[in-house]
């Protein structure tokens, strides 16, 4: 429940159209509701501006479904769940028919309005996603569809890595203008390294766990990200796009 929500819902006392009981539930609802298999937390978009992610892999359909029932009923905002497969969102979709999902992303998720803690819709206040290469769109898409449900403006660039560094250098105008920069990579990683030391934005870097087996499944990647001598960049967990998408739109919203 967020701000706007409890305006809305006082209103509506107020003008008679719900009564004290009927008040007083909403709001104790408000804090989080008990499912019995999770406890959903609707105090969430008060506290940090966007409503409880669900992580989808590990539950079951009815589960997800609840859940999904559950933060949309209390909240007027976007519901999004990560790695999510096609499986569940068969199962999600006839019950929450507003309900989309993302292949690219693996995720379900209900677009609605931005949260009010979203950033101004111009070139300056604009996060920029670049991966090294095709096979890490997956973590990128992630990373996107999150930073878009929070109101931001997003621009990508794929397949960059420093293999064919030109393709990246050719994108020197672009990176410099970027408010925030999540910079994707497998392999040795060696993409955040270049983009920090080419860009003025704060570079949040993504491990993923793309390449052969000395990579150590991003391992190896979270490593050399971990080391990187460019001043400016933080690291996030393997593949975890979900996470660089939340970050980044934090120091977006920041006036």
């Amino acid at each position: 429940m967020t701000e706007r929500d409890i305006r809305r819902l006082l209103t509506a006392y107020r003008a008679g159209e719900r009564s004290e009981e009927e008040t007083v539930a909403a709001l104790a609802k408000a804090s989080y509701e008990n499912l019995g298999f999770a406890r959903v937390d609707h105090s969430r978009e008060l506290r940090q501006g966007f409503p409880e992610v669900v992580y989808a892999a590990g539950k079951t359909k009815e589960q997800l479904l609840a859940i999904m029932q559950s933060l949309a009923a209390a909240s007027d905002g976007s519901i999004l769940a990560t790695r999510a497969s096609g499986e569940q969102y068969a199962f999600v979709h006839p019950a929450l028919p507003e309900a989309r999902y993302d292949e690219a992303a693996r995720a379900i998720y209900l677009r609605r309005e931005p949260p009010l803690t979203a950033p101004p819709q111009d070139e300056s206040h604009e996060i920029l996603i670049i991966t090294a290469g095709t096979s890490d769109i997956p973590v990128a898409a992630e990373a996107r569809l999150t930073a878009e449900l929070y109101g931001n403006r997003v621009r990508t660039l794929y397949d960059c890595g420093v293999a064919g560094i030109h393709r990246l250098l050719a994108q020197e105008e672009i990176i410099r203008r970027a408010r925030v920069i999540i910079a994707i990579a497998g392999m040795e990683g060696a993409l955040a390294s270049v983009v920090g030391g080419m860009a003025q934005a704060p570079v949040i870097a993504v491990p993923t766990s793309v390449g052969y087996g000395a990579s150590f499944s991003g391992v190896t990647a979270l490593l050399s990200m971990l080391s990187s001598c460019a001043a400016g960049v933080s690291v996030v967990n393997i593949d975890n796009g979900f996470g660089a998408g939340v970050l980044a739109s934090k120091i977006n919203a920041l006036s």
